[in-house]
């Protein structure tokens, strides 16, 4: 039987099993993820581009960085506050004030939770989802693509030939 005293409730909640807090770390999905996914939410996981719907941060988008299933907190990547002494700290977030923008199916059994409720993920979503990944490793390729010097921004096939670039071109860099 379930009880409507708030302090039975509150002392349910921090003892709950860990399966049960996976849960409570649900998210709403945007309304065009909702159609495709055929539920209203999903559990929050590490990857996950998201949207802060309430509080000081309203509006931010982020990845999540850590889902605490002790603390049933959500910290995002790159959300950092000052703190007084001036060190930089992540807040930890309620996952009631997020909603999934764009979640990360890179893990099979992500696919199996939608399938289970009747949604579907569709081809589309994943050639989208192929297609940006494919995009990002192009750019990491190009930027990896030589050596670049920090001095002039010249760019080298080797760090060897960066190196002597940087002994013939730049020789007070190469003193200090």
């Amino acid at each position: 039987m379930k009880t409507k005293k708030p302090d039975k409730q509150r002392k349910r909640a921090a003892e709950a099993p860990l399966h049960r807090r996976q849960k409570k770390l649900s998210a709403i999905l945007e309304k065009d993820l909702r159609e495709d996914f055929g539920r209203r939410n999903l559990p929050l996981r590490s990857g996950d581009e998201v949207k802060v719907m309430r509080g000081d941060f309203k509006g931010k988008e982020d990845k999540v960085r850590d889902v605490d299933l002790n603390d049933t907190k959500v910290t995002l990547e790159d959300l950092e506050v000052e703190k007084v002494d001036g060190t930089e700290v992540r807040p930890k977030l309620d996952p009631s004030n997020l909603m999934i923008l764009d979640p990360d199916l890179s893990d099979r059994e992500r696919e199996d939770i939608i399938k289970r409720s009747g949604g579907e993920v569709s081809e589309e979503f994943k050639k989208e989802k192929e297609e940006v990944e494919e995009e990002k490793e192009e750019e990491e390729e190009e930027e990896q693509e030589g050596f670049k010097c920090e001095i002039c921004g010249d760019t080298f096939d080797s760090k060897q030939g960066l190196n002597v670039h940087k002994g013939k071109a730049h020789p007070d860099y190469m003193k200090s």
